[in-house]
């Protein structure tokens, strides 16, 4: 099966609301299971343009208690993706929507673990920077006209880019988390 095509749009001032909204509902479901919600990845930095999917990282003490919280999602609409797994233990995957029209991906992990920190290290540097907001929009726009129907390739080629951003964010860790 192909895989749908890389579609990086303009900034949408409605990207927070439609976080806020599943923070909602995902808070409602889970409730006191989880301990924090953060909107990350591009559509969480104002003015950055992004593929209009709103990743969400829901922070749990421990990856054990993940488990609880499947069919309480699934409830509200999140498909997860154990298989996923192999490829990063360190995270629960769910996905929300169709493939053709994907209102958002869910990331559960442990508060304070590397993604938690790299996420949010990467989102607070961007959020504080426009001009690194900007370089990384055209960067992906580019990718995703050269590597149109291929995630993997167009992920992979902007991992560099990420990974400088977070270790420049590293270096002042503290303005940024």
């Amino acid at each position: 099966m192909a895989e749908a095509t890389i579609l990086i749009v303009e900034y949408n001032p409605v990207w927070p609301v439609l976080f806020q909204e599943e923070k909602d509902r995902i808070q409602a479901a889970v409730g006191d299971r989880i301990a924090a919600i953060e909107h990350v990845g591009s559509t969480a930095v104002p003015g950055l343009g992004a593929k209009p999917i709103i990743d969400i990282m829901v922070g749990i003490n421990s990856l054990e208690g993940a488990g609880e919280c499947v069919d309480l999602l699934d409830g509200i609409g999140y498909q997860y993706f154990p298989e996923h797994e192999e490829e990063m233990p360190e995270r629960r995957y769910f996905r929300k929507g169709p493939p053709e029209d994907r209102i958002s991906h869910l990331h559960m992990v442990e508060v304070g673990g590397e993604f938690w920190i790299r996420h949010l290290l990467f989102r607070n540097f961007l959020r504080k920077h426009p001009e690194v907001a900007d370089e990384y929009y055209r960067l992906k726009k580019e990718l995703a006209s050269r590597y149109a129907g291929e995630r993997r390739a167009y992920t992979d080629a902007k991992t560099p880019f990420i990974e400088s951003v977070v270790a420049r964010a590293r270096e002042k860790q503290a303005d940024y988390l």
